[in-house]
């Protein structure tokens, strides 16, 4: 059953792993605040790309207030939403949790990694429905935000319109393309493109080895249906990410293998 918002003044949060002076996050805030104008950031002070569903437990936080309700926090995207939802907030929590926009696509396996989708994660573990925005760019190139400037307030309002089961975050996307240039937007499935990292050697001048980790490879084409697939082709990726991992069909045979006993 899909959770159901007042849409009227919703109470809205958003944080990102770009960190707080992220132009990305002035993108987001500009999207929110076109629904509503009760809406807060909670954001990393530096950038926390990769960081993934990561949790500081071995130091303190601080969250430094830089304007009514704008906090930057010395720590992780799942930090960021924690401490924001049961703490900076705790008197009325949010209505719904805005992640991104991140700067380049969080795709296929990209989820598992990315701290903008992991801000949606945490979002959905502690009750509260949660969208994680990218904008997917071409390398060497500026970054165009035309695509999520135009398109995503609109889009903000079907999906808010249309609720999404509990336990269910969104994973949006937007094309490397000018505004003028989107086809549309699929509804997709996470796709598949890891095949192997490019790993970077080089020597210090003191003669240590150090590693880079580079851009994960891409196989084309992409699996039809998928997000990678979807992007790729110029349209805006929506993909419903479950956050029980359980794999129902091999749960099944292990059932039946060890008996319902469980022997």
């Amino acid at each position: 059953m899909a959770w159901s918002l007042d849409l009227s003044k919703p109470r809205i949060l958003i944080s990102n792993d770009d960190g707080f002076y992220a132009p990305g996050l002035q993108v987001l805030v500009r999207m929110a605040l076109s629904i509503s104008e009760d809406v807060w950031v909670v954001a990393p002070e530096t950038e926390q790309s990769g960081a993934g569903h990561s949790l500081t437990l071995r130091r303190p936080l601080q969250a430094r207030e830089h304007q009514p309700n704008w906090y930057s926090v010395n720590g992780t995207p799942t930090d960021c939403v924690l401490l924001a939802v049961n703490e900076l907030m705790k008197g009325k929590r949010p209505d719904i949790v805005l992640s991104g926009v991140n700067r380049h696509g969080n795709l296929g396996e990209d989820v598992t990694y990315s701290g903008t989708v992991s801000a949606a994660m945490e979002a959905t573990i502690l009750g509260v429905p949660a969208i994680a925005f990218s904008q997917e760019l071409i390398d060497g190139e500026a970054a165009d935000w035309s695509p999520a400037e135009t398109y995503g307030p609109d889009l903000l309002r079907r999906v808010l319109k249309q609720g999404f089961p509990p336990h269910t975050l969104l994973n949006v996307n937007f094309p490397p393309v000018p505004a003028d240039r989107v086809r549309g937007v699929r509804v997709t499935s996470q796709g598949k493109r890891k095949n192997g990292d490019d790993i970077l050697e080089v020597i210090d001048p003191r003669g240590a080895r150090h590693y880079w980790i580079g851009h994960i490879q891409s196989m084309r084409p992409f699996a039809e249906g998928t997000d990678l697939e979807a992007v790729d082709d110029g349209y805006i990726s929506v993909t419903p990410i479950k956050m029980d991992m359980t794999d129902q069909e091999t749960l099944a045979e292990l059932q039946r293998a060890f008996g319902p006993g469980g022997h």
